[in-house]
C-alpha cells in the first residue's frame, strides 16, 4: 500500500519533496528495490534507486540536486518504507510526473505517480523606451516607458500609476522554455506638461507586488518673454534694463538681441539675456526689442515695445485713490437719487398735484 501526495510544487531555485511511502501488508513482504523514474513523452528515465544490497544510486542528470529525504535508507543496512525524494536548486525542466515503483517480494512491483509543477518568479524592470524624448508641434503619440515581467511562470501581470494622460499597450512572449514575458509600453504625446513627471510601474506575481518609477525629461524649445519695461520711461530716466526670460529643457544655450526696423544704438549694452540702457534715456532707444532664444530643440523669440514720453507720467498715490473713489461714489448716489426723484413725477398723471404743491394766500 502507498501513501503518496498526487502533486508537489516549487519555485526555480527552491527545494521540493517528493514523498513515497510504503505500508507494508501484514504479513509483511520484502522490499528488493525502489526506483524513482521521470515520464518524458511518454518515456520513462531512472532517477534514483535504492537496493538493499547495492545501496543508493542517483543518475546523473540529477546526482548533485536529488538524494532520498531519509538517511536510514542510505545505511548498509537499509530501510526502504519512506523513500521520500528531495529536489533542491530545482529547474524549470524538473516539472514532469514522477513514478516510485516499489519491487517486492513474493506480491510484485507496486508503482504510484506524483507530478511535479515548477514555477519561475519573474524578473521585474522598468525603464524609458528612448534616451531623449523632445515634445513636438504634432499630436504623435510615443513610447515613454517600457515595463518588463520577465521569465515568468506562470506570467506576472501588470499595471501603471501616474497622474500623465496616455494609454498602456501590453504584451505576452512565450518563451522556448515554458516561461512568459510581459511586457507594457506607456505611450502618450510628449510636451512640456509632462516634464518632470513620474511614471510607476506596479507588477504582480503569486500575491506579491513590486514597484519602479521612473520620471521623464522632456525636451521643449524655449518659451520667451521680455520684462523690465514698465510703461514709464522718460528723458534722462537712468538705470532701465530689458530681460529675456525663458522657460527651456535643455536650457537657453544662446541669446540674440534684435531691434525691429532699425539697429541696436550704441547706448544699449548686450549681456546675454539682458540688455542695459546706459546713460541717461533719449528718444533714439524707442523701438521693439526682439530676443531670440536657441536651445538644442529650437528657436523661439518674445519681443518689448518701448515708448520714450518727455516727462514722468503722475504717479497716483493710496491717498490720492481713495479720494476718487470717494468722489466716484458720491456722484454715484447723488445720480441714483436724481433718476429715483424723476421716475416718480413722471407716474403721476396729469393735473394730479400733491398737497404740499397748492398755495394759500
Amino acid at each position: 500500500m502507498f501513501q503518496m501526495e498526487a502533486g508537489q510544487s516549487g519555485f526555480v531555485g527552491s527545494k521540493v519533496d517528493l514523498p513515497c511511502l510504503f505500508i507494508n501488508s501484514i504479513p509483511p513482504v520484502k522490499i528488493s528495490q525502489v526506483t524513482w523514474q521521470k515520464v518524458i513523452n511518454g518515456k520513462k528515465q531512472n532517477v534514483a534507486i535504492a537496493n538493499p544490497s547495492l545501496g543508493v544510486s542517483v543518475a546523473p542528470p540529477f546526482k548533485d540536486r536529488v538524494s532520498f529525504k531519509n538517511p536510514v535508507v542510505r545505511r548498509r543496512t537499509p530501510s526502504l518504507e519512506d523513500t521520500t525524494l528531495t529536489f533542491s536548486s530545482l529547474r524549470l525542466s524538473d516539472e514532469a510526473t514522477y513514478i516510485c515503483e516499489y519491487t517486492t517480494f513474493p506480491a510484485g512491483n507496486r508503482e504510484n505517480t506524483v507530478n511535479l509543477t515548477v514555477y519561475a518568479r519573474p524578473l521585474t524592470q522598468m525603464s524609458l523606451s528612448t534616451p531623449t524624448l523632445v515634445a513636438r508641434s504634432s499630436n504623435l503619440k510615443t513610447p515613454v516607458a517600457t515595463c518588463l515581467s520577465a521569465n515568468g511562470k506562470p506570467p506576472g501581470t501588470i499595471r501603471w500609476d501616474t497622474r500623465v494622460r496616455g494609454e498602456a499597450t501590453t504584451q505576452e512572449i512565450r518563451n522556448s522554455d515554458g516561461t512568459i514575458t510581459v511586457r507594457s509600453d506607456f505611450i502618450l504625446v510628449p510636451s512640456k506638461n509632462t516634464h518632470l513627471e513620474k511614471l510607476t510601474c506596479i507588477t504582480s506575481y503569486n500575491q506579491e507586488t513590486y514597484t519602479d518609477s521612473v520620471t521623464l525629461d522632456i525636451q521643449y524649445e524655449p518659451e520667451v518673454s521680455v520684462e523690465g519695461f514698465d510703461g514709464n520711461w522718460y528723458l534722462d530716466r537712468q538705470n532701465v534694463e530689458l530681460t529675456c526670460l525663458t522657460d527651456a529643457n535643455p536650457p537657453v544655450s544662446l541669446f540674440q538681441w534684435r531691434m525691429l526696423n532699425g539697429s541696436i544704438p550704441n547706448s544699449v549694452e548686450i549681456r546675454d539675456n539682458v540688455l542695459l540702457f546706459k546713460g541717461p534715456i533719449r528718444y533714439e532707444v524707442g523701438g521693439i526689442y526682439v530676443c531670440d532664444a536657441t536651445n538644442s530643440i529650437g528657436t523661439s523669440s518674445a519681443f518689448m515695445e518701448i515708448s520714450i514720453t518727455e516727462e514722468p507720467l503722475p504717479q497716483v498715490g493710496t491717498g490720492d485713490v481713495f479720494s476718487v473713489l470717494g468722489m466716484l461714489l458720491a456722484v454715484g448716489l447723488i445720480l441714483g437719487v436724481a433718476i429715483t426723484v424723476l421716475l416718480l413725477n413722471r407716474r403721476k398723471p396729469r393735473g394730479e398735484m400733491d398737497a404740499d404743491s397748492y398755495v394759500y394766500l
